[in-house]
C-alpha cells in the first residue's frame, strides 16, 4: 500500500521538479545542423525517400487504431477521446513528417513537431483516464492539446526572436515515459498494459538513440540511416500500444461491467 501511495504522489512531484530544473537550466537550443540528414537518396522522384516513406507506418498504425476504437469494449469510455486524439495524431505525423522530410527546414518542422506533441497529449489523457477509477475532468484533454500546440509555438516564436527554446516541447515528449508507468503502478493497471507500455518505452528510447547517431549508422550500414530506423522503431512502439488495445477484446475481467480490464480500486 505504501509503495502504491508513493507511486500515486510521485507524478506531481516529478512534473514540478522537471519544470523547476528546466527553468533553472535555461533555454534549450535545437541541435546544430538538425535539418541535415545523412540519407539524401531519392527514389522514384521522391527526395530523401527513406526518411519520407518510412512515415507510412504511422498511417497504417493510425488506421488500425481507428478500427480498434470502433470496436466496443476495447477502451474505457472515459479514455476514448484521448485514444482518438492519439491515433489521429499518428495519422497527422505520417503527413507532417513526410512533408518535413521532403525538404527539411524549420518552417516544415512545425508540422512534424505539432503532430508528435499532439500524440503525446492524447496518450497522456488516455492513460491518465484509464488508470483511475473515477471520471476524468473534461478539461484535461483540451488542456493537454492546448499545451501541445503552445509548446511548438513557443519554440518557433523563441527561435524567431533569436533565443530558441525547446523546453516545453521536450517536457511534453518526456512526460509519458515517466508519468504513465507511475500511473499504472499507482492504480494497479493490468499486467498486460504495463508490459506493453514498457516495451513501447524501450522502443521509443532506442529510437531517440539511433536518431542521435543518424550519420554514423548510415556510414556503418550504408543502406539505412539512423533517422529512418528511428521512424521504424517509433512505428513499432505505437503498434505495440495498438496491439495491446486490440488484445483486450480477448481478455475478461470478472467483476467489471464490460470485458475490458480496468484498474481495481486500491484498498
Amino acid at each position: 500500500m505504501e509503495l502504491r501511495s508513493l507511486a500515486r504522489r510521485a507524478p506531481t512531484a516529478i512534473v514540478l521538479i522537471a519544470v523547476v530544473a528546466m527553468a533553472l537550466y535555461g533555454p534549450i537550443d535545437q541541435l546544430a545542423h538538425y535539418n541535415e540528414y545523412a540519407d539524401r537518396r531519392a527514389w522514384l522522384g521522391i527526395p530523401n525517400a527513406a526518411d519520407v516513406l518510412s512515415n507510412l507506418g504511422f498511417a497504417l498504425v493510425a488506421f488500425w487504431g481507428f478500427a480498434i476504437l470502433r470496436t466496443k469494449e476495447t477502451v474505457t469510455p472515459r479514455a476514448a477521446a484521448g485514444w482518438w486524439v492519439f491515433f489521429a495524431a499518428l495519422a497527422f505525423t505520417a503527413l507532417g513528417s513526410s512533408y518535413y522530410h521532403w525538404a527539411p527546414d524549420n518552417d516544415r518542422l512545425i508540422c512534424d513537431r505539432v503532430a508528435i506533441a499532439l500524440a503525446c497529449a492524447g496518450l497522456l489523457a488516455a492513460m491518465r483516464a484509464e488508470t483511475r477509477d473515477t471520471p476524468q475532468s473534461p478539461w484535461v484533454l483540451p488542456a493537454l492539446i492546448a499545451a501541445a500546440i503552445a509548446s511548438v509555438v513557443w519554440w518557433k516564436v523563441s527561435a524567431s526572436l533569436g533565443m530558441e527554446d525547446l523546453r516545453p516541447y521536450l517536457l511534453l515528449q518526456g512526460a509519458p515515459l515517466l508519468l504513465v508507468p507511475l500511473w499504472q503502478a499507482g492504480y494497479g493497471s493490468p499486467r498486460a498494459d504495463r508490459v506493453a507500455f514498457g516495451i513501447a518505452i524501450a522502443l521509443y528510447v532506442a529510437a531517440k538513440i539511433v536518431e542521435l547517431n543518424d550519420a554514423a549508422i548510415f556510414a556503418a550500414l550504408g543502406f539505412v540511416s539512423g533517422h529512418t530506423i528511428k521512424h521504424l522503431l517509433a512505428v513499432v512502439a505505437a503498434a505495440v500500444i495498438a496491439a495491446n488495445l486490440a488484445a483486450r477484446r480477448n481478455r475478461r475481467a470478472p467483476g467489471y461491467g464490460f470485458t475490458l480490464e480496468t484498474p481495481r480500486a486500491s484498498t
